[in-house]
């Protein structure tokens, strides 16, 4: 499971790997068929399907679905069991076997991250039941290749020798394995070589080098009843070392070496080669540092800061993260300063948040959920220890994320209705906004328990709307700045007003409301 959460990183969750071994299906040749649910359109789309499996009753699937995992979302899940009894790649012309439906939390949230759920679909049948794990993914972006031979295997079949091939499993942190990987069949042969294969190193032991890699070697047989050679384990690290006396293993099978006092081994598999090389993908994280252009955080933070700067005298900003794993014990953190000092979160300008933004993208790991509520009352209570009229606080919060504790965050925005402060919001990214709309209370007022606010203090803008399709990024920022920045004159004039506070006289020493930009808040996850 790859948790950017809030990205969070599921991201990154910056994805999740889901393992679907199926048990108890009545079947010759099985195919699970995953879809997702959309949020928006309610729409079931096909998001993928594992490899077919021959004549077992029991499959486990190797081909993993890779999700990216949103803690504030209901990720709805449905899973469709097939028969593939015809070579079109048309489900319709397949036997259906039964379906479940779970949600993406539920698999992550069970004990072990692991649910059974029973197979329906067919009324007045048993259709089994199927079994979902997931494993949060590491952010190793490696490759592996290797090539493995085996000498002096058992022989298995009556009228020949030995059709072998290898399956390779990961363990994981509960003591389980999990299929990663199964080599072709090479026939009747006791000394077989493999052709080469690639495997995500992730897939392999998730980034954890020393993890163990365990490996059984079969002897195929047509009817789907394969006969157990033995088996030996390894690790990344192992194999890593390539080709040596390291990387000779003993093939073992427990139950011959209990009945046989002479056993030595059934065989021996030995690592021909391996290499190690980066996997290289196309960037598509919104805080994706482009060389050569800013990300869509850091052009609406750059947008929107340096005209509200001006009003702030000491340009001192203390800016915040919330939604990251922080090193170095990955402590989740739903407010940590973008500049890792916790004694003095200030950055100097809008350049200096944008140098801790980018300097702090180096070093967490993205997290979720998205809580608002908390920040909010933050610089709530900052601005209620300043009620003369002589301070106004603006909080800029940009995030792509949905709103995960909304009841708490009208709470905050209510309370915060009757202090100098404003909000600011910019959404980035895909996601559905509707929550946001909701706390821009232009057409009915934020209300929370009975209570409604005591004036409209939030201005929400989703950036999407501000991308200039001709290119010219200058205009639309320029357009950005001024639609998130319109009420804020309006919403310090009704607070003065509501206080009875008028201007200070042209002459005095001390300047007008200063606006204090108290909090700006760079949502570092999904």
């Amino acid at each position: 499971m790859d948790t950017s959460c809030n990205m969070a990183s599921i991201g990154e969750f910056d994805p999740l790997n889901s393992s679907v071994p199926a048990t108890k299906i009545e079947i010759t040749v099985s195919l699970i068929v995953l879809y997702v649910q959309g949020i928006g359109t309610k729409e079931w789309r096909e998001f993928g399907r594992t490899e077919v499996i021959d004549n077992t009753l029991n499959p486990d699937f190797v081909r993993k679905f890779v999700l990216d995992y949103f803690f504030e979302e209901k990720q709805n899940l449905r899973f469709d069991v097939y028969n593939v009894d015809s070579r079109s790649s048309n489900i319709s012309k397949y036997s259906f076997l039964g379906q479940t439906f779970c949600t993406l939390g539920e698999i992550i949230g069970s004990s072990g991250s692991r649910l059974e759920r029973v197979l329906s679909g067919i009324p007045g049948k048993k259709c089994g039941s199927i079994i979902f794990t997931a494993e949060e993914l590491s952010n190793c972006r490696d490759i592996a290749t290797m090539q493995l031979c085996a000498n002096k295997l058992d022989k298995k079949d009556f009228f020949g020798k030995s059709d072998p091939f290898l399956v390779f499993y990961r363990s994981n942190e509960d003591g389980t394995f999990t299929i990663c990987h199964k080599t072709e069949v090479i026939k009747n042969t006791l000394n077989p070589v493999w052709q080469p294969f690639t495997i995500p190193v992730r897939a392999l032991c998730n980034g954890d080098y020393d993890r163990t890699v365990k490996v059984d070697v079969y002897d195929w047989d047509r009817d789907g009843s394969h006969d157990f050679i033995g088996e030996f384990t390894t690790s990344y690290r192992e194999l890593s070392r390539g080709q040596s006396q390291f990387n000779v293993y003993e093939v073992l099978n427990p139950k011959k070496k209990g009945r046989k006092k002479k056993y030595v081994n059934s065989g021996t598999v030995t690592l021909l080669s391996f290499k190690v090389e980066s996997e290289y993908t196309f960037p598509t994280s919104l805080h994706y540092m482009n060389p050569y252009q800013l990300n869509a955080y850091a052009m609406a933070l750059k947008a929107v800061g340096e005209i509200v700067q001006d009003y702030d005298s000491d340009k001192l900003f203390p800016a915040y993260g919330f939604g990251a794993k922080l090193p170095p014990d990955g402590k989740i953190s739903h407010a940590f300063p973008l500049n890792s000092d916790c004694e003095n979160a200030n950055c100097v300008g809008i350049e200096g948040v944008l140098e801790a933004y980018y300097d702090c993208l180096r070093k967490v790991q993205l997290y979720g959920p998205t809580n608002f509520a908390p920040v909010i009352n933050q610089v709530a209570q900052c601005a209620s220890e300043v009620t003369d009229g002589s301070q106004y606080f603006v909080l800029l919060i940009i995030t792509d994320g949905v709103i995960s504790d909304m009841v708490q965050t009208r709470e905050a925005v209510v309370t915060a209705a009757s202090l100098p402060m404003s909000v600011i919001i910019i959404g980035v990214g895909p996601a559905e906004f509707d929550a946001m709309e909701e706390l821009d209370g232009d057409e009915v007022r934020v209300s929370s328990r009975g209570r409604a606010a005591e004036r409209d203090i939030v201005q929400f803008v989703p950036f999407r709307d501000y991308i200039d399709r001709s290119g010219n990024q200058v205009l639309s920022m320029a357009r950005l700045a001024k639609d998130v920045l319109a009420e804020i004159p309006d919403q310090l004039l009704s607070f003065m007003k509501s206080r009875c506070i008028e201007p200070r006289p042209a002459l005095s020493p001390s300047p007008t409301p200063q606006i204090n930009i108290s909090r700006i808040m760079v949502h570092v996850g999904i």
